[in-house]
């Protein structure tokens, strides 16, 4: 076996990994993209009750939000997952290839969304003539 063989060889397996990981990744990634979509969206309706209720301006802070549980909870939830890490799981296929893209570009190669080798063309040295 030569070594472009070789070489080309461990290219094939290097991007099926990739293009494993990055496609394992994407049913989990979903998962959080919609639990992070169901909180934001219920801490903003919470949010608007809790902004609109005439009650708010004239109650102190802790029993405004006693009043209004759902936005309270909701809220608390939505912070717990940020503490938690959800901005870095919903976005982990990206950070990957990102990541990879940073290495690959030191062998004048980079990736697509799905884990897909690009091969770029080959630099070319532009010479000059001295006169």
């Amino acid at each position: 076996m030569s070594l472009e063989q070789t070489a080309c060889d461990d290219l094939k397996a290097f991007e099926r990994r990739l293009t494993e990981v990055i496609a394992c990744l994407q049913p989990a990634t979903m998962r959080w993209r919609i639990l992070l979509g169901v909180a934001s969206v219920s801490t903003a309706i919470g949010a608007w009750y809790w902004l609109t209720d005439p009650m708010t301006a004239m109650v102190p802070f802790s029993l405004s939000l006693w009043n209004h549980p759902y936005f309270f909870f909701t809220s608390i939830l939505l912070i717990l997952l940020f503490l938690f890490g959800i901005h870095k799981r919903v976005i982990a296929p990206s950070i990957i290839t990102a990541r990879t893209r940073t290495v690959l570009a030191d062998f004048n190669m980079s990736c697509d969304e799905t884990g897909k080798l690009i091969l770029k063309p080959r630099p070319t040295v532009n010479t000059y003539n001295r006169h």
